[in-house]
């Protein structure tokens, strides 16, 4: 059948735009402003810097949105950063929010406050960065600073309607940018600073809930110099615990994101513990609390829906946190859900929402919220989370049954007061707000016109706004009948059971919720699982035609990991668990729905509950097939990347994107790469030698003898092991000496899940193992790189600088690859910048807040000539290996000559929210954004089959 073309724009006059979009950057007439590198000693000031004003485009103007006419956008900053460890966080939470508020009648402009508290106006695409080292130390040149903190607030008074604080932690919900905003007399969304203080304050907020007659948990609150043993020793005795052996939490009184949170066993440990989180800088006061031994953690959201300033709190579905019992390879800290687990999706963590909670729990925990919500003055929304003791758990403090929290199942007690809570894209703001009929839009869209209604002076903009939005639709709407046009159904397809699940999982929803921003999109996400689901044992001989693919609704893409998605499809066919959710979404939904309705600005709910549909793998490729669609791939390694897939689409005549199935089969093979890439080293190509053995023959024969051959043949002192057949960094290890190749065997001996963190010779984070482990192993020398420092601190009076010592030609560096087979465009490279150890983890590489990426190359370490010719390189060898649509190759790069040496290409890039392929896509004169980057992709689809 012909293949149907999309309405608009054109796959050609995309093609055209983003040849525009990609071509090399002219040369400016003027040298360009430096930007704060040193190689090995460099640091510049900043220039002064030119005044902010608020642009509307041209779509806007014409629409008639000036001030004062019937409609015009209102004016939003996003702030975000601050001093806290979170600022990682915060930056994910602020890019979610400018991916699904901005539009043509939203206006949003982009603020960052640093380390050191200054504040900076910076572009939308700074948000799109890993982690804030990847631009703190370039801010002084390439972002509008402000002279103080209170200039930057008297710029928000003058530029923005209302600011939306997206900070976590210190300065962003202990009440430190609220009062700054208040005293500037600048609208926000959120809760106002005094009541931010007390909330915050774990000590505090704890004071506060016995005294409104809540349960809490027994605590005990440390301070800087202040701490006594004895005064410890008889908290213990108090509660009944060993000194001994006694389980507490420690934690900083004043930090989010668990940052910090530890376990500890007896007085000793626990007073260590709680001067490390002081002498460490997290925070001056500690509390200790009793370990709740038996209990489950919650955690809900809690949205106002009230009139004005009249506190209507609503509580939408609350979400069980399950912690997965410890692998034999894990540490103690893992019995807690600390950050790690918070924010790196693996099966160390699992999410219930609704709860697996008795009913009168469940409506205990709603209740008791909403009550906390009115009671502490919060507005707008929150989260709040807590535990559940079932009754045979012991409380000390549950003596008094007078107090609220009491069930005749178990005991409800609250903890934690997050004022602003994480808004990645996975958040349980989503997770939750979906599973009540809210798109990431509506809800944040909802949060903040809520806000809007709280500030008299706003209520006009609120109203210019809400008639501007509701044009917008209307315009959309008409152009729609009157074009005609039905929308191009797109598959996106992501899972699968290699340990490259979790982040195939971030890639396709990140990819999914990018192209359904596109009206004449219709864009469905679907699971790829194993043939037998992801709890039976991982047998590798089914039949690729076996598995099974689930067309997934809007509220179970939000998931932690792959199999909680699993998990809820499977759940969607089991009547008890499905009645109980039914009933609690009624329930909430009925709550929200007559109080939303009140407000002129509620354009009603835009998700509606739909049931995951499952089909066998060719079932699904006939589906696409009579559908129409175009697939875009986001299954990392196995199927879908060593050609199966593709092979399986192409057959069927189905338009898919990346590489084709022999570029792939050759791709997923580190060795037939390298093989396929031998003969271009009068190119500037050249390859890593390698050593290929089976996993078994590694386990079975003498390490020692393993290590002496392996150090003779590859005349090297330490080696680099990697599956033959994987990627993201999954099981990748330096190993120094023989010790280190038996700990590595160990580890898959025993099915590890991973390995600890400085378990081997040399300094490394927690490695991702393989699970099960590899048929083959690859051993290649190690590469030893130039060390790169991202100083943030200022020294001498000088701006902050990146130090590069230059003792070292080589680098590592990853770069994207897009277009036509044999045309293959090299964006410009990220060298990537290690946090800890000698291998990039999986965190650095996909885990946003973490890891660092210099996009493009610094000058001052590689020059344009040697840049030029590094991806002239990267042409030659990915028009060598036949790939087409997109993909990303790693490898070593000469910053002297541009010579290249080839780590692996990835035909299935990771396309998380913050992967170096969206960075180097902005970095593009003029910047592609991730919507029309991935909308790119999708129509180079349809061109390979023209």
């Amino acid at each position: 059948m012909p293949l149907p073309r999309l309405s608009s724009p054109t796959p050609r006059l995309l093609l055209r735009a983003l040849a525009l979009a990609l071509a090399p950057p002219r040369r400016p007439s003027s040298p360009p402003l430096p930007i704060g590198f040193a190689s090995p000693r460099l640091a510049v000031r900043a220039a002064a810097p030119a005044p902010l004003r608020a642009v509307l485009s041209a779509d806007q103007r014409d629409l008639g949105m000036e001030a004062g006419e019937q409609g015009r956008p209102l004016r939003v900053g996003i702030v975000c950063g601050g001093p806290s460890a979170e600022r990682g966080v915060s930056l994910n939470s602020a890019r979610s929010v400018l991916d699904h508020i901005q539009g043509q009648d939203l206006v949003v402009s982009c603020y960052y406050i640093d380390s050191g508290m200054n504040a900076f106006a910076i572009s939308p695409a700074q948000l799109y960065s890993n982690t804030p080292s990847d631009f703190d130390f370039k801010l002084e040149s390439l972002a509008q600073g402000f002279h103080s903190l209170s200039d930057f607030a008297e710029h928000l008074a003058t530029n923005v309607d209302i600011a939306f604080p997206v900070i976590h932690g210190k300065f962003g919900e202990d009440g430190g940018i609220q009062e700054l905003l208040e005293k500037a007399k600048v609208p926000f969304v959120g809760t106002p600073s005094k009541e931010c203080q007390h909330a915050f304050d774990k000590h505090s907020a704890s004071l506060e809930l016995d005294k409104q007659g809540f349960l809490t948990v027994p605590n005990l609150l440390v301070e800087k110099d202040k701490l006594a043993t004895s005064e410890l020793e008889a908290w213990f005795q108090t509660v009944n615990l060993s000194k001994e052996k006694g389980k507490v939490i420690v934690k900083p009184a004043r930090a989010g994101s668990s940052i910090g949170v530890v376990v500890a066993y007896g007085v000793n440990d626990a007073a260590q513990k709680a001067e490390e989180i002081i002498s460490e800088g997290i925070d001056d006061k500690v509390i200790i609390e009793v370990f709740l031994e038996g209990g489950t953690e919650f955690t809900a959201i809690v949205v106002d829906v009230g009139i004005a300033n009249n506190s209507e709190p609503v509580v939408l579905l609350p979400t069980e946190v399950e912690l997965q019992p410890s692998s034999s390879s894990d540490t103690k800290e893992d019995t807690i859900f600390n950050y790690r687990r918070k924010y790196l999706p693996t099966r160390q963590v699992v999410y219930h929402t609704p709860p697996r909670f008795p009913a009168e729990v469940i409506d205990c925990i709603r209740k008791g919220i909403s009550l906390l919500f009115r009671r502490l003055g919060l507005h707008d929304f929150a989260r709040i989370d807590g535990w559940f003791l079932p009754s045979v758990s012991s409380l000390p403090s549950a003596e008094n049954s007078e107090k609220f929290g009491n069930t005749k199942y178990g005991t409800v007690l609250f903890t934690d007061i997050n004022l602003i809570s994480g808004m990645e894209q996975t958040s349980f703001l989503f997770q939750q707000a979906s599973a009540v009929g809210f798109s990431h839009s509506r809800i944040l869209r909802t949060v903040i016109q809520h806000a809007c209604s709280r500030f008299p002076s706003l209520v006009p903009c609120n109203n210019a706004w809400t008639a501007l939005s509701r044009k917008l639709q209307s315009s959309k709407q008409a152009e729609a009948i009157h074009k005609g046009t039905s929308k191009q159904k797109v598959f996106v397809i992501f899972g699968g059971d290699t340990s490259e699940r979790q982040v195939s999982l971030m890639s396709g929803t990140n990819v999914w919720l990018n192209l359904q921003g596109f009206d004449d999109l219709d864009v469905t996400p679907c699971l790829l699982a194993p043939a037998n689901g992801y709890f039976s044992s991982h047998d590798q001989d089914f039949s690729a035609i076996s598995r099974e693919v689930w067309t997934l609704p809007y509220s179970l893409v939000l998931r932690h990991t792959t199999e909680e998605v699993y998990a809820a499809c499977v759940e969607a066919s089991e009547p008890e668990r499905v009645e109980i959710t039914s009933r609690l979404r009624e329930q909430v939904m009925n709550e929200l729905g007559p109080a939303l309705s009140k407000h002129d600005w509620f354009a009603g709910f835009d998700i509606a509950y739909e049931e995951p549909v499952k089909y066998s793998l060719q079932q699904w490729i006939n589906h696409v097939k009579e559908s129409g669609a175009v697939v875009f791939i986001a299954v990392h390694g196995g199927i879908g990347e060593d050609g199966t897939i593709q092979t399986l689409l192409e057959s069927a005549g189905v338009p898919y994107t990346g590489p084709g199935p022999i570029a792939s089969r050759t791709c997923m093979n580190k060795v037939a790469t390298s093989l396929a890439v031998d003969h271009l080293t009068s190119y500037g190509v050249r390859t890593i030698p390698k050593d290929v053995r089976a996993t078994e023959e590694v386990l079975k024969y003498s390490l020692v003898d393993i290590w002496n051959g392996l150090i003779a043949k590859l005349q090297t002192e330490t080696v680099c092991v990697k599956p033959a057949h994987d990627g993201c960094s999954t099981g990748v290890a330096r190993l120094c000496c023989p010790k280190d190749l038996e700990v590595y065997t160990n580890a898959l001996r025993s099915k590890y899940q991973r390995l600890p963190a400085n378990c081997l010779y040399r300094a490394h984070g927690v490695i991702e193992m393989p699970v099960p482990p590899p048929e083959s192993l690859i051993f290649e020398p190690f590469i030893e790189t130039d060390e790169i420092i991202i100083s943030n601190k200022l020294e001498n009076g000088s701006a902050r600088h990146l130090v590069w010592k230059g003792e070292n030609d080589w680098l590592e560096i990853t770069v994207g690859v897009v277009g036509k087979r044999g045309k293959m465009h090299s964006l410009n490279p990220s060298i990537t910048v290690k946090e800890s150890g000698d291998i990039l983890s999986l965190e650095e590489k996909f885990q946003g807040g973490t890891g660092i990426n210099l996009t493009p190359p610094p000058p001052t370490i590689m020059s344009e000539d040697a840049l030029q010719r590094c991806k002239r390189s990267i042409e030659i060898m990915a028009n060598s290996l036949g790939l087409e649509g997109f993909s990303r190759i790693d490898a070593f790069v000469n910053v002297r000559s541009g010579e290249v040496l080839l780590i692996e290409v990835n035909t299935v890039p990771g396309m998380t929210p913050s992967t170096v392929l969206i960075h180097q896509a902005l970095a593009e004169e003029p910047p592609v954004y991730p919507h029309k980057f991935f909308r790119t992709l999708l129509d180079l689809a349809f061109e390979r089959t023209k």
